[in-house]
Order: structure tokens, then C-alpha cells, then sequence
């Protein structure tokens, strides 16, 4: 026997494993040398599984007991009031965006092309209902018109118990025509499964490109040939990618199944081709059938495109399941019922209800209470374990459980000072130290502090290069970052609140919160001020301010894709859970690496 010391990867002990005699005495040094460090990678690998069954550190963090006082009260009841009419415009937008096309397209759709509809496709492939949707309103209130949810479906959901990235055409929008806030879409539901090595199931219905948007679909670095960039680069990162052809697939949109790992396409209903028929007839003079031009038995049986041949959709999906379960992944076993009772102890409930959310979302800055209250309301048993409560009290930082998965928080509590900045530098970094994953509730300031003085001008000297400190700190951090904007996103401060430019893995914006540079009120301090054209200020100004009421709303920025959607402040808790459940997911992945086999010499 040969005794090869390795160390466990979970205790940090050395421990011994042992190669039989006869299988080194049939190798070379360098066969030997590999052997024994795939031995190592598989033990190692059997190591961390165990870890990952290992009960976490048990924590009993102080209870912010901050129930809603009389104080409060005109407050609460202003917020509340703004929140009940950001909701009725939620359910208002929602019920648009779920009619897809409309009537017309949906009976031309299921009746005369036989298709199931986006929602049914994704009953048949998801264990459940219960997905984490992204950009729901994505495509409302743009130049060239409404695109309800962008012209497809994107989001996160269970397949097999794997959580997986789905991308779903919804052809009775405009036929399934391609637009630039298509093509955003898809690229961004493909970032969510780069970030966390999700896989990732594209549901092909397309028409193509929309042609007389076609310079902002084609051209550019981030459009539409930088799907087929990520479909290389997520297959060399090993992240899987399947595709089902259940509709028109033609054009540019025809690379998309031919790069993914393994492709279903569906019988009759399913065609892939560069051309169509009337392209063909227009170059040729020759009338072909969409089937036998591209259609799935051909794919299947000549070209070789498609891996599988499905009859029906429904056999399509089956197989898209089969696929998956196929996939590398080792999830956590069932635990045992004292096991789940113990976890559903740590992971207990808040002490006041989520309800109350509503009430704690500002409708302005001047309407904001403590940021606390809203923390007590998200986090298990309404338990937080602050850092540096001292200093920088402008900034809330500290550690807290949401569905027993271990967080730190970073919340704006006012204006982000000099003192704040330094504090939540020290504290990502703190976090990115123990692999904590980091939460940002951003709430920031309206504008930048004014400069009226000299010593007010070396205070804001100060505070540029601490702020500076804490972006660094926030885009250097390696650990997951989930931002929720339950307020204002406002200027440099929302930069260092990790906003939509320093790439967090998740953003959500609550229905109340306003994005914009400046808030509505403050645009004058921008302004030059100058007596003699006061008037052509003053028109000046409440253009800007009429133009950022409108900019600046929630479903605005959420329209344009600036966010990962709009949630509402009492779901916030659960969607927080599914993003730590989806982040978590890679960690049981056992293959991310590809070793280098040895150089084959001909």
C-alpha cells in the first residue's frame, strides 16, 4: 500500500488514504503523481459534502423589540396611505402584464398554432408555481410602445429540486418579436446564471428581430450577439445549458438551441432555420414546407441539430426534466424530522408582522423612521447583532439570520457621513473575510450636502474619499450581494449602497422607492443661480422636477430593466430567502473544474 497524507477539508486535521501497490507499480511517475491528486480532489469533495451536512454555529443575537409607538404614528399612517396606492398601481400593472399580447393573440396562439402558453410550459418544467420571477414589468411605458414583461418570461425556479435559470419566449407578444428590451432581458437572466453558476433552460418561440429596431438589437458589445458570447462562456465555466425548440426558432435566435449542451425539439409545432419558407421562395423560387425545411424530424434525423425528438410539448418538457436530473449536482439529503424541528426553531418568525412593512416604506426621505424597524421585521426572531452601534450612526450595520442563512446588513439610517463610510468599508470587508453573504438596504440621502463654508467644504473632502473607501470595499468584495432599495436610490451614495453598476447578484426595488440622480425638490442646488434670468431658472427647474416625478418611479426603472423587478415590502422576506437558497445551490456542485488531461502527441 502507499500512504498518501492529505488534509480534511472541513477539520483542517491530516489524515491518510491509501493506493493500492499494484496500481502504482502499473504507472509512470507522472501517471502516479495524477492519480494521487484526483485521489485528493475526491476526497476533499467527500469532505466538504460532510461539511455541508454539519450543523451552523448556533447564535442567540440581541432582539430589536421595536414595536410601532404613538410617535410614530402620523408618520406610519402617511406611509401607508402612499404604500396602498403603489400597490393598487402594482395589481394594475400586474394584471396588464399577465394578459401577455392580449385576447386575439392568445386564441390565434392556443386554437390555430396549438401552443401552450408561456405559464403552462412552465407548469409542466418546474416542480412547482412557487418560482422567483425577474423584471416582471420589464417593457412598460417605453418610446416604441408597451412590451408586456419584455416579450418573455425570465426567472429562477426548481427543476428536480435544482434551482435553474429559465428564459421563456411568450410569442403571443407581438408574435415573439425580438426588441432591445428583449435581448436586455435574456442577457441579464443569463448574468443571474453566470453570478451563481446556475443552469440554465431557454424556451425558444421566436420571431426574430424586431427590423426597424435593428440598430439597437445587432450592433453593440452588450446586444444581441452577446447571448451567443455568454452560451460559450457559460459552457466553459460548466455551467449546463438546455434548450427546447417548442415554436418558431429563426435567425440569430437559431444559434441559441445549436450551442446549448442538449436541445428537445417539439414535432410540427418546433422549426429552426436561418431563412423561412418566404425567404427561400424569395431567393430560389422554390416553395417549401416549414417542416420540411426545418422542422424537428429533420433536425433529428439528417442535420443533427437536436439532441432529442418530442411529439408533443408535454413529452418535450418530461425529457427537459430527465435532463436535468442528469446534471452533476449533489443536493443536501432529507433531514431527519429532529433536525427539521431544530432548523424550523432557528429560523423563527419575526416578532412583529410583515404588514407593517407597509407602513415603514417612505413615501420621501422625510418620512423615514429608524431602519431598525424594518430590520426587526425581516430577520428571524427580530434578532440582530450590531456593529460598531457607536459609530457612524447614520449607517446600521451587523449581522442577523433570514431563514437560518447567516447575513450581513448594511442599511442607511441617514445621511451616509465620513464616519458611516468608514464604518461600512470596515464591515464589508469584514464580511468578505468570513464569506458572509451581504444585504444593502438603501434608503439614501435626496442630494449631496452643500458646500458653504470652508470647514464644510473639508467635511465633504472627507467624506468623498471615505465613500470612495467603501465603494472600493463593496466592488471588491468576492461574497454574494443582495440589494433591496426600500426608499430613495439617490446620487454617489447609492454607489456605495452597492447599486445596480457594482454588479449585486440580486436588486428589488419596493414600490415606493424612486431612482434618479437627485430627488424631486432638490434639482435648484444644481442649478446655476444667476438674478437676472431668475425666471428662466425657476421654468428651468420645474421642468426637471416634472420630468424626475415621472423618472424617477419604481415602475419606470423597473420597465427599463434597471432592477430585477418590483417586490412588495411584505413578500420582501421570503424573496430574500429564495435569492440565499439560489446563491447557496452551487456550493453542491462536483464538478466545476475541468482538469488538464495529459498532451496527445500524433
Amino acid at each position: 500500500m502507499y500512504t498518501f497524507i492529505a488534509r480534511n477539508a472541513y477539520s483542517g486535521r491530516r489524515v491518510c488514504t491509501f493506493l493500492p501497490l499494484w496500481i502504482l507499480r502499473s504507472t509512470t511517475e507522472e501517471g502516479r503523481y495524477r492519480m494521487m491528486e484526483q485521489h485528493q480532489q475526491c476526497f476533499v469533495r467527500h469532505t466538504s459534502c460532510t461539511a455541508n451536512m454539519r450543523t451552523a454555529l448556533r447564535s442567540a443575537f440581541p432582539v430589536l423589540d421595536l414595536p410601532l409607538q404613538p410617535i410614530h404614528q402620523h408618520v406610519y399612517e402617511a406611509n401607508l396611505h402612499n404604500s396602498n396606492t403603489c400597490r393598487n398601481k402594482f395589481m394594475e400593472l400586474s394584471e396588464k402584464v399577465t394578459k401577455g399580447g392580449g385576447e386575439n393573440a392568445i386564441a390565434r396562439h392556443t386554437q390555430r398554432n396549438k401552443k401552450l402558453l408561456v405559464k403552462d410550459r412552465l407548469r409542466l418544467l418546474l416542480d412547482d408555481e412557487d418560482f422567483l420571477e425577474l423584471s416582471h414589468f420589464a417593457g412598460l411605458g417605453l418610446p416604441y410602445g408597451d412590451i408586456p414583461s419584455a416579450g418573455c418570461l425570465t426567472g429562477v425556479g426548481k427543476i428536480n429540486g435544482l434551482w435553474c435559470v429559465f428564459i421563456a419566449n411568450d410569442a403571443t407578444v407581438k408574435g415573439g418579436t425580438a426588441y432591445p428590451i428583449t435581448v436586455k432581458k435574456q442577457l441579464r437572466a443569463q448574468e443571474v446564471a453566470i453570478q451563481n453558476r446556475l443552469p440554465c433552460v431557454y424556451l425558444i418561440d421566436s420571431g426574430g428581430a424586431f427590423l426597424p429596431l435593428q440598430s439597437e438589437i445587432f450592433p453593440d458589445k452588450n446586444q444581441g450577439g452577446r447571448t451567443f458570447y455568454n452560451e460559450a462562456i457559460m459552457s466553459a465555466m460548466k455551467i449546463p445549458q438546455v434548450s427546447v425548440v417548442c415554436g418558431s426558432c429563426t435567425a440569430g435566435g437559431a444559434y441559441i438551441p445549436t450551442m446549448a449542451e442538449e436541445t428537445v425539439m417539439v414535432h410540427r409545432i418546433g422549426t429552426m432555420f436561418l431563412g423561412g419558407p418566404p425567404l427561400v421562395k424569395a431567393a430560389t423560387g422554390e416553395e417549401v414546407t416549414p417542416e420540411n425545411l426545418g422542422g424537428a424530424r429533420l433536425h433529428a434525423e439528417v442535420s443533427g441539430c437536436v439532441d432529442h425528438f418530442a411529439w408533443e410539448e408535454k413529452d418535450a418538457f418530461e425529457c427537459a426534466r430527465n435532463i436535468i436530473s442528469t446534471l452533476n449536482f449533489t443536493l443536501p439529503e432529507e433531514e431527519e424530522d429532529e433536525e427539521k424541528m431544530r432548523r424550523r426553531k432557528d429560523e423563527e418568525k419575526p416578532l412583529f408582522s410583515s404588514e407593517e412593512l407597509l407602513g415603514l416604506a417612505p413615501r420621501s426621505y422625510t418620512y423615514s423612521l429608524d431602519v431598525k424597524m424594518v430590520i426587526s421585521r425581516l430577520t428571524d426572531g427580530s434578532r440582530f447583532q450590531e456593529f460598531k452601534a457607536c459609530f457612524g450612526t447614520t449607517l446600521i450595520t451587523g449581522f442577523a439570520k433570514i431563514h437560518g442563512h447567516l447575513v450581513g446588513i448594511v442599511a442607511n439610517n441617514g445621511q451616509l457621513s465620513y464616519q458611516s463610510a468608514l464604518k461600512g468599508s470596515h464591515f464589508v470587508q469584514l464580511c468578505d473575510q468570513r464569506d458572509v453573504p451581504l444585504l444593502f438596504l438603501q434608503n439614501t440621502a435626496p442630494s449631496a450636502t452643500l458646500t458653504l463654508s470652508s470647514t464644510q467644504a473639508e467635511m465633504n473632502s472627507n467624506c468623498l474619499k471615505a465613500q470612495g473607501s467603501m465603494m472600493s470595499a463593496v466592488a471588491c468584495a468576492s461574497v454574494p450581494k443582495i440589494t433591496v432599495v426600500i426608499g430613495g436610490c439617490h446620487g454617489a451614495d447609492s454607489y456605495a449602497m452597492c447599486g445596480r453598476s457594482f454588479d449585486p447578484n440580486f436588486l428589488f426595488l419596493w414600490p415606493n422607492a424612486r431612482v434618479s440622480l437627485t430627488a424631486v425638490g432638490h434639482i435648484g442646488h444644481l442649478l446655476h443661480s444667476d438674478n437676472e434670468q431668475e425666471e428662466e431658472r425657476k421654468n428651468t427647474e420645474n421642468d426637471l422636477n416634472r420630468m424626475l416625478e415621472e423618472e424617477s418611479s419604481a415602475f419606470f426603472s423597473s420597465g427599463r430593466l434597471w432592477d430585477d423587478g418590483v417586490i412588495l415590502p411584505q413578500d420582501t422576506r421570503r424573496v430574500l430567502r429564495d435569492c440565499l437558497n439560489i446563491i447557496k445551490q452551487q456550493n453542491y456542485q462536483l464538478s466545476t473544474e475541468k482538469l488538464q488531461s495529459a498532451l496527445l502527441r500524433i
